[in-house]
């Protein structure tokens, strides 16, 4: 399965071959984690249990 790389947006593969996956490389996977780990991205509110059920 294929999709595009939450960070560049180039086509990367959801296998388990791909040892970065959701991302496309390396690159993009540590270009993400700073993201976090810089408190550029948060979780607006606490997790509830409810959001790991579809609809």
């Amino acid at each position: 399965m294929k999709k595009a790389c939450p960070q560049c947006k180039k086509v990367a593969d959801l296998s388990s071959s791909n040892i970065y996956r959701p991302f496309c490389s390396e690159k993009c996977k540590l270009i993400d984690f700073g993201t976090w780990t810089n408190e550029e991205k948060l979780i607006s509110r606490p997790i509830e249990s409810e959001d790991f059920y579809e609809d």
